[in-house]
């Protein structure tokens, strides 16, 4: 194998897929990428067992092949060469040379035939969505996945379609986010797929705010999507998703209409002297005022009063204050609507303007 090519050329698609090259490996291979060298096209391939990234770009290539290298040495080797470079690379032996201007680099391979890769998912449908929408989806809920959860299916994103819709529901069990976008095709009704969390932070990575629209394949057991130059293949959790459906409250019979900026500054405020580890804090409603109130072990307390359209009656109730702060920073538009039904049931918020997106959080005892 012999390739020449800029040194941005190969620097972008090492760059797209190194995200799931873990430092430290229990099997060697992983720590390399695999490169590919066919037809004016280099590909480069990385793997978790659990993700798998392929990135191309147009390169001269003298003599095509394929090999495994060490990524992270090969990306550190391109970073550190000047903007502009013509790089070599060529297959010798057991080795990789690496050629730019007056610098010489020779890397150790192992075989093309032991690195691990996804071909066909035998796709059930194919989604066809705007990539920002898409993004969107995940930005707007992957904050509420579980992390390490023995409920081992809590530990991703569900992806749910319907005849008209994509939506993205993640809950940790005390919390729970919910987006919804519309599709540029027909999808097919019902179909839910729990992406894992690393596929998710690494779809999120990769992902723009561009309008063009992307295809995401849905199989049985992996869930691929194709970005310009760059596939996206995760394996999906085998498991079942909670009932999401019954913990959202329909229509809560009690309304507090917020400007977003002052409740989500005064709950910073009073967030200052809740309990470091339990982060609670209480809403004590009354009409048109909302008294924010927190207290810790050493019997500091903080208050706040906001002012709010609510005219429902006398109500307090307690949550944790970094589940709120959460989901008032992904909520979009100005103001914001907390639908509440008592003091023991859980909170429904929302953008007033837009209910494309809705999440909940759970009461605390305090």
């Amino acid at each position: 194998m012999k390739i020449i090519a800029k040194r941005e050329a190969i620097l972008s698609p090492l760059q797209a897929v190194i995200g799931v090259v873990e430092r430290k490996q229990t099997m060697p291979i992983l720590a390399n990428v695999l490169v590919a060298a066919k037809g004016g096209k280099l590909s480069i391939t990385a793997t978790d067992l659990e993700v798998e990234l392929v990135a191309t770009s147009e390169v001269d290539v003298q003599r095509g092949g394929e090999i495994t290298i060490p990524g992270r040495k090969l990306l550190d080797i391109c970073r550190a060469l000047p903007e502009g470079t013509e790089i070599t690379l060529t297959q010798e032996g057991e080795r990789m040379l690496v050629r730019a201007r007056k610098s010489r680099f020779t890397l150790t391979t192992l075989p093309a035939a032991e690195f691990p890769t996804v071909e066909e998912i035998n796709a059930e449908q194919t989604l066809q969505l705007p990539q920002k929408d898409f993004k969107r989806l995940l930005d707007k809920t992957h904050f509420s996945m579980a992390q390490q959860d023995v409920r081992y299916y809590l530990n991703g994103l569900l992806l749910e379609t319907s005849a008209k819709m994509l939506r993205a529901v993640a809950t940790d069990g005390h919390r729970l986010a919910l987006c919804e976008a519309e599709l540029a095709n027909g999808g097919k009704a019902g179909q839910q797929v729990i992406v894992p969390r690393k596929g998710v932070l690494e779809l999120q990575r990769i992902l723009g705010n561009e309008d063009q629209l992307l295809e995401v394949s849905i199989g049985s057991n992996h869930l691929r999507v194709q970005i310009g130059e760059i596939r996206f293949t995760s394996k999906l959790i085998d498991g079942r998703f909670p009932e999401y459906s019954r913990v959202i409250p329909a229509t809560p019979p009690k309304t507090i209409g917020a400007v977003r900026d002052d409740l989500r500054q005064a709950l910073q405020r009073a967030a200052i002297l809740s309990n470091e580890k339990y982060r609670g804090i209480r809403f004590a409603l009354k009409p048109n005022a909302l008294m924010i109130q927190a207290h810790n072990p050493e019997q500091e307390e903080a208050e706040e009063e906001v002012e709010v359209t609510y005219d429902g009656e006398e109500l307090e109730i307690g949550f944790n204050v970094n589940y709120l702060l959460d989901a008032l920073a992904a909520v979009d538009g100005a103001d914001v609507q907390v639908g509440l039904t008592d003091g023991n049931s859980s909170c429904l918020i929302r953008a007033t303007q837009d209910g494309s997106a809705r999440y909940v959080v759970m009461p605390m005892r305090l």
